[in-house]
């Protein structure tokens, strides 16, 4: 006769097989609870909701098993790395490490390259890892190849389109949402607008507004080129001198010469709530700065719609997209913290709990289960119809797309913020010698001559 268990029960049983891990040879003794430090960086919502999954946390497994997890900082990611440096560095000054901290993987190099981190590979079996998003555990692997970086939270890069400015210009110039799919279809969008907002005041010439920017232009070069099969970034150097480059730049320059691209150095949610642009590509953490109105110069205020629709491709590439998001680490110390720490990260992650951490921020969750099962639940749940959409967008690009990651050795963040400045320098000042007659084409293959050199 086949023995029926009772379902909590069993409930019980998997949850402590889930928690349990590799480790069964480390004892946790509840009468003598191991207390773990933690950092991280999250503020606002993210902060309270934290707060609360670390007291219920304590109260339950971490009462059952012997764990109290104590937050000891809570800083800006900037702030909290310029700590970790000091610490991997040994500066006189330097805090005492926690045992848990948030943590990108560039950073993480510098503490485990000094023996302060803890490999996690042992804390978890074969078929734990197995559940969690290929790619977001590859991310948290070094130069070793140990896993050093949990996944606890991810973002991407969506498209955000003012649906209610977009449907007027449609309607006046028979461009479709459809073909915003590309970055070709965005160009071409954008030169329409111009010229058509332009012809609005006849009297007023080069007064055309903009149809697009990007809040990171280095971006589309790195998640443009791995779309097209080829790489942005070399061991030493940017690779801008390729013909795969020059498809990005294309896309870029003449579309800002021209007008039809935005040059701000804020995000551009900033832009969307005036007015001054159509749409723009961000992560999809951005979605909580994005409301519901325009407030135009004259102070009026427009109700308005947004549709957020899936990272573009370059036409012929492959559906890619850059993935972001920093991870867990946890500090090289006696078996007994490393183990508590780890029953923690497997609890955090969990799909339930980790929907409950990144519901209506833009982070997504990372394991396969929450991402098959719990964002569909999720999507039916929440009432902002701006996360609506962006969770229907995302689910859509776990399902189509592949995503890669920004390098993290040495040199690469110079070599992109520089970048980053550089492009955005080029389109401006080109922009202006454009308002005073040079022309777009030619201007655009000099500048390009320039910027390889």
């Amino acid at each position: 006769m086949r023995r029926i268990i009772p379902a909590m029960l069993l409930v019980a049983v998997l949850l402590y097989g889930m928690l349990t891990g590799c480790q069964g040879g480390t004892k946790l003794d509840p009468k003598n609870p191991v207390t773990i430090t933690m950092w991280h960086n999250y503020g606002g919502q993210m902060q309270t909701t934290m707060d609360k999954l670390i007291d219920e946390f304590n109260v339950t497994v971490g009462r059952e098993r012997g764990i109290i997890l104590n937050v000891t900082s809570v800083t800006a990611m900037k702030e909290q790395e310029e700590k970790l440096a000091m610490i991997a560095n040994g500066d006189p000054g330097a805090p005492q490490m926690p045992d848990l901290v948030t943590a990108y993987p560039k950073t993480a190099a510098l503490l485990a390259a000094k023996g302060l981190l803890a490999p996690l590979e042992h804390q978890f079996t074969a078929s734990e890892l197995a559940e969690y998003i290929p790619q977001y555990i590859e991310e948290g692997r070094l130069s070793d190849d140990k896993l050093y970086v949990f996944p606890i939270a991810k973002s991407t890069e969506v498209l955000f389109v003012n649906q209610t400015l977009f449907d007027r210009f449609s309607a006046a110039t028979g461009v479709s949402v459809e073909s915003l799919a590309t970055f070709e279809g965005i160009a071409a969008a954008a030169a329409k607008y111009y010229e058509w907002t332009d012809a609005e005041t006849p009297d007023i010439p080069n007064d055309g507004k903009t149809f697009y920017t990007a809040d990171s232009w280095s971006n589309i070069a790195q998640t443009g080129m791995a779309q097209m099969g080829s790489m942005f970034a070399g061991p030493d150097r940017l690779l801008t001198d390729t013909l795969s480059y020059k498809k990005i730049w294309d896309f870029c320059i003449p579309s800002a010469l021209s007008g039809g691209f935005a040059v701000y150095n804020g995000y551009s949610s900033d832009l969307s709530k005036t007015g001054d642009i159509i749409c723009s590509t961000g992560s999809t953490a951005g979605i909580l700065f994005y409301g519901d109105t325009i407030t135009y110069p004259d102070n009026t205020i427009e109700k308005v719609s947004y549709t957020i629709l899936p990272y573009p491709t370059f036409e012929g590439g492959e559906k890619i997209a850059l993935q972001r998001g920093a991870g867990m680490v946890i500090k090289k110390s006696t078996p007994e913290q490393e183990y508590a720490a780890a029953i923690f990260l497997k609890w955090f992650t969990s799909p339930d709990i980790n929907m409950r951490f990144i519901s209506s921020t833009g982070y997504l969750p990372v394991t396969k289960e929450a991402n098959d099962e719990n964002i569909s639940q999720e999507i039916a749940a929440v009432d902002n119809i701006n996360m609506k959409k962006l969770l229907e967008a995302a689910k859509r690009m776990y399902a189509e797309y592949s995503f890669i990651v920004a390098p993290n050795y040495a040199g690469f963040d110079a070599m992109n913020k520089d970048y980053e400045e550089q492009i955005r320098q080029t389109m401006y000042k080109g922009r202006q010698q454009v308002l005073t007659g040079t022309g777009i084409n030619r201007l655009s293959e000099d500048l390009w001559a320039d910027f390889i050199k």
